[in-house]
């Protein structure tokens, strides 16, 4: 059975479409005015979990048992007293740790249906095992000997973790992804944590080939391999093989600065990327926007335009804001275009285009 709801996190408010005789209809707004920064609903619980960016007041965590009708406030992530991070404004000097943006929140394996992840800026990663009563840091991974001299802000000030990977096989064994740091991964539930970053290209960095300070925007595995793992990388993308240990460079053409990546369900060669011009000016090109897909493995890339804006135009697709369910993709831009595919990105129809910016779509199934 194909989802049928489509969860936005948006700058001006978190809003929920579901669809209804095959078109897709707003049935919820919520927070209005207030940015969301990632939203998605649990599989294994059906609660919409949200993370709001209040600026002033500071990052908010929300969730809803109701699919957005009544929602309840839980404990943001908090770093502990006594962590530190390093302010790069004042020649690196140590000041108190703060959490300054939730990128994303990650159901932990089916098998730990109280267990949650949230990557946060400046870097860390906190886990709950009581079902988001309490969040701690994985102070395993904060105190990797890695992050004092690696991690750094990208776009922005602090390192982000934007990605973070559960293998359905294994609910103890974990990927993260930190922007800018690389990317690492535990096999023990995050007690220990080993880098996984051989083969990556760091273009900004004296040595382009060093271990850490790598920069993945967006890192998946293929649902059905998990040993196939893909990264939309600030420098290009990228895929292993053999669960991170080593990454092959599958760069091409236009195909190299972006954001999202998604991977077939059934086929780990088949992925779907959408590429901006460069990291300096974050537009499409051209004034054209287009999906790219490979269907083996990244040797080869097609652009796919038909139904997309072929002129004047300014998108750009952030991280989290690409989903994929069968053969239907769904991606929504910076200018607040939503675009929908269900022929794997041969031919695109707008939803919509006149949203806010949007920074997270996530297909679901409401009960």
């Amino acid at each position: 059975m194909s989802k049928n709801t489509l969860i936005l996190g948006t700058r001006k408010g978190l809003l929920i479409l579901q669809k209804n005789n095959e078109q897709w209809q707003l049935v919820s707004e919520s927070f209005h005015g207030v940015p969301f920064s990632y939203a998605m609903l649990d599989p294994r619980t059906h609660v919409l979990w949200a993370c709001a960016d209040h600026g002033h007041w500071g990052q908010k965590l929300y969730r809803s048992g109701d699919l957005g009708k009544t929602f309840d406030e839980v404990d943001a992530p908090k770093y502990p007293e006594g962590a530190t991070m390093f302010d790069v404004f004042s020649g690196g000097t140590e000041k108190p740790a703060n959490t300054s943006y939730l990128w994303t929140i990650v159901p932990g394996g089916a098998d730990e249906p109280n267990c949650l992840y949230i990557g946060t800026e400046p870097g860390g990663l906190f886990k709950t095992t009581d079902g988001g009563e309490t969040f701690h840091l994985v102070e395993s991974l904060w105190n990797h000997h890695s992050r004092e001299n690696n991690w750094f802000g990208g776009g922005r000030d602090q390192a982000g973790c934007c990605s973070v990977v559960v293998d359905p096989r294994d609910s103890q064994h974990l990927y993260v992804s930190i922007s800018i740091g690389g990317v690492y991964e535990s096999n023990d539930g995050g007690q220990s944590w080993n880098g996984r970053n051989k083969g990556l290209v760091a273009e900004y960095l004296p040595d382009p080939h060093q271990e850490y300070g790598h920069d993945g925007h967006c890192l998946v595995a293929a649902p059905s391999n998990p040993d196939v793992m893909w990264q939309q990388n600030h420098c290009g993308v990228f895929k292993s093989v053999n669960g991170g240990q080593s990454w092959t460079n599958h760069t091409a053409g236009k195909v190299k600065f972006g954001f999202p990546i998604v991977v077939d369900e059934q086929k780990p060669d088949t992925a779907w990327v959408i590429p901006a011009l460069s990291d300096d000016k974050r537009i499409a090109f051209d004034g054209a926007l287009f999906v790219a897909r490979t269907e083996d493995g990244g040797e080869s890339w097609q652009e796919l335009r038909q139904g997309l804006p072929q002129q004047h135009c300014y998108d750009v697709v952030f991280r989290h804001a690409l989903d994929i369910d069968g053969n239907t993709l769904i991606f929504g831009t910076t200018t607040g275009n939503l675009f929908i595919s269900e022929d794997r990105g041969d031919h695109w129809t707008s939803i919509g285009s006149y949203f806010p910016p949007i920074y997270s779509v996530r297909l679901c199934n409401w009960k």
